[in-house]
């Protein structure tokens, strides 16, 4: 087991372990560590821990101290000279005539390079740019082309919901999303009304995803039969986080009606494959071709 720390370099950005090198870190520490980008100014997010080297995806690197005011003093201004450095960078992306949007801009705390951040449509030639910029900040430049769904984090903006959206407020890292979790939830396929301000399909889908999963598995499909307490019938619609089916049923009288009923009040006689509609015998488990 090791020793570590997890510190992140933005509010809702990725966390990474580092070795604690002995020091009394406390969450909301602010500390100095050494990363492959250079020298950087972060914040303790997790504790002191113990874990697996297997958790590990890289060498573990020690901090090199606790921050102090002059360090936080130092990260201002890096701030301050971003925002400068993003406008400079503006300039020559328009004078070189580049297919690119300017997104973002970084310091590394010891000032040993500076990063830019853009999107664009395919591959693009930025060598000369390069040149330029290197000559005017007189230090390393790195241009990094990066994802719509980046974009998103790192300018934000509200969603659909009212609220600042997930990436920028909290989410650490993307997870996958699917069209399917949309249809699990009965959403609107409409790409308008289930798409984030990224223009991908929005991440708060997958945070029920479980949890449908687990009723989905237990509800019978539409045109399913079943045996309710009125007798016989056939569901035409279900609510899933209710557990609630609508059934057509045949009366004694020999009518008809549709009447819900919650899930453990019926007893599912053959329930139908959603993917190819064929009836699945509910007593043996067979499929009937």
């Amino acid at each position: 087991m090791i020793e570590v720390i997890g510190v992140r370099f933005k509010k809702a950005g990725k966390i990474y372990y580092f070795n604690p090198n002995n020091f009394d870190i406390q969450v909301g520490d602010n500390v100095i560590v050494e990363t492959a980008r250079g020298i950087e100014y972060g914040k303790t997010v997790i504790g002191k821990r113990e874990i697996s080297e297997e958790q590990l995806v890289s060498d573990l690197k020690p901090v090199i101290r606790l921050a102090d005011e002059t360090d936080a003093y130092i990260h201002m201004e890096n701030r301050k000279k971003a925002k400068d450095a993003l406008d400079i960078c503006d300039i020559k992306i328009n004078e070189h005539n580049l297919d690119m949007k300017l997104v973002d801009c970084e310091y590394t705390f010891d000032n040993n390079k500076v990063i830019f951040y853009f999107i664009a449509d395919g591959r693009v030639d930025f060598r000369d740019l390069v040149k330029d910029l290197a000559s005017i900040f007189r230090t390393r430049i790195e241009l990094r082309q990066i994802g719509v769904r980046d974009q998103a984090k790192m300018v934000g903006g509200l969603a659909g919901c009212g609220q600042e959206c997930c990436c920028k407020r909290f989410l650490g890292e993307f997870a996958p999303v699917s069209i399917k979790m949309a249809k699990d939830q009965s959403l609107s396929l409409n790409p308008t009304k289930i798409a984030g301000l990224c223009g991908r399909l929005m991440c708060c889908l997958g945070y029920e995803e479980d949890v449908y999963t687990e009723k989905l598995a237990k509800m019978p499909y539409v045109n399913s039969q079943v045996l309710t307490c009125d007798g016989k019938g056939y569901v035409v619609d279900g609510h899933t986080l209710t557990e609630l089916i609508k059934v057509k049923v045949t009366l004694e009288d020999g009518s008809e009606d549709i009447r819900v009923y919650p899930l453990e009040e019926i007893k599912i006689l053959k329930k139908v494959n959603k993917k190819n509609d064929r009836e699945v015998d509910e007593i043996d488990g067979s499929i009937k071709e």
